[in-house]
């Protein structure tokens, strides 16, 4: 192979060229600050971002003012968790559930608020699938709870959450639902999304748009419940203060506009992939186990998390290295010794957990690329296991 096939789509999606392409005239001769309101350059720059936030508004349903740009979705992240329990500390809701399975900022955002602010933060389980306990969940939620936050599409084992079960229950107590939903673009419709959650983080770069730039929706009547976390020039009504990085916002917009014309063809197209990959290695003379939704239409179309019995994760990836991208886990975990806190959450053991990889397909991943693949693994199991045998 005189390529590296490219099957961790899920730490980060590459640019479409088409995007890039809408991006560029604002690195040069459209390269104006979109808050100077006394002349044409800068009119012209917020003319480009009025754009972007509706062409994500139409992505997801909602109006261009419920749209802030981040950094990212781990800003996003953080901009729900601290900016709604920074507001509401002194009330009378002091309590706050995640996910077991969620994002590690969000469990790092809703620690802090336990230690600076006292709130007590409650970690919802997950079945062996990686979906929310509903059962715990209801039996959880009481009129103390200010918020709930429970990842839309995981990052890891690739599972979908029911949310809008999830939000009728949240609702009944007056709670607020926020939902990371970075990984969910390419993974499925958010057609009417924002009916069922009061907040919503995104992020570019996992949606074959540029690196460095994400929304947070928040709804219209929940703005003022938010704490801003970076403050300035009061910018996108001083929810989220600083000059807005023209390029990269008219980056996320055009990738949200593509994802609104092309997404359903290309999840279908991914799927299909997918499925052919993941059968194909389970034919093999090796026992392989899939982590996640074993329903595929509720699981990311590209996702491929896969436990390789008896074999060391880390080991398999070694081997294939040049020819195969793929990860043991979340991109933002990497360099921690210890095992994925999400496959721990679903019940697995650290063995099992030592041998899982995530393959992770996306609208640029090819057949040709899915045999090659297939060839590579059988071939290093092969190799793997006749020198354990030897």
């Amino acid at each position: 192979m005189n390529k590296t096939v490219y099957f961790d789509n899920q730490a980060t999606t590459p640019i479409d060229t088409n995007v890039l392409e809408e991006m560029l005239p604002y690195f040069g001769p459209l390269f104006g600050n979109p808050h100077s309101s006394d002349h044409i350059i800068g009119w012209r720059a917020a003319q480009a971002i009025e754009k972007s936030l509706n062409q994500i508004g139409e992505l997801i349903g909602a109006d261009e003012n419920e749209v802030v740009f981040t950094s990212g979705a781990t800003e996003a992240n953080n901009l729900a968790l601290l900016g709604i329990g920074r507001k509401a500390h002194n009330g009378n809701r002091k309590r706050i559930l995640v996910s077991s399975i969620e994002h590690k900022c969000v469990l790092e955002a809703s620690r802090r608020l336990h230690e600076q602010f006292g709130f007590a933060v409650e970690t919802l389980p997950v079945t062996r699938e990686g979906y929310i306990d509903l059962n715990y969940l209801e039996q959880t939620l009481s009129n103390e709870v200010l918020l709930v936050s429970i990842m839309l599409v995981n990052n890891e084992i690739g599972t979908i959450q029911d949310l809008k079960t999830i939000s009728s229950l949240v609702r009944e107590h007056g709670s607020l639902l926020h939902s990371d939903a970075a990984q969910a673009p390419p993974a499925m419709s958010l057609a009417g999304i924002t009916e069922h959650v009061d907040l919503l983080s995104m992020s570019g770069h996992k949606m074959y748009g540029p690196q460095g730039v994400g929304v947070l929706y928040i709804r219209r009547d929940a703005q003022n419940l938010i704490e801003p976390i970076i403050y300035g020039g009061e910018q996108q009504r001083n929810l989220r203060s600083g000059t807005l990085a023209v390029p990269l916002c008219v980056g996320m917009g055009a990738a949200a506009k593509r994802l609104n014309d092309q997404g359903r063809s290309e999840r279908e197209l991914v799927r299909k992939r997918t499925l052919k990959f993941i059968e194909a290695l389970s034919e093999l003379s090796h026992p392989i186990e899939l982590n996640g939704s074993s329903t595929f239409a509720a699981r990311h179309p590209g996702n491929a998390n896969l436990q390789f019995v008896g074999f060391d994760a880390k080991e398999i990836l070694g081997i294939l290295q040049p020819h195969v991208a793929a990860s043991t886990g979340s991109a933002c975990t990497t360099g921690i010794p210890e095992i994925s806190h999400v496959l721990h959450a679903i019940g697995l053991t650290s063995e099992q957990a030592n041998s899982s990889i995530r393959f992770s397909l996306g609208k640029n991943s090819t057949d040709e690329e899915v045999e090659a693949v297939i060839q590579l693994v059988e071939s290093v199991l092969e190799t793997l296991s006749t020198h354990r045998s030897g």
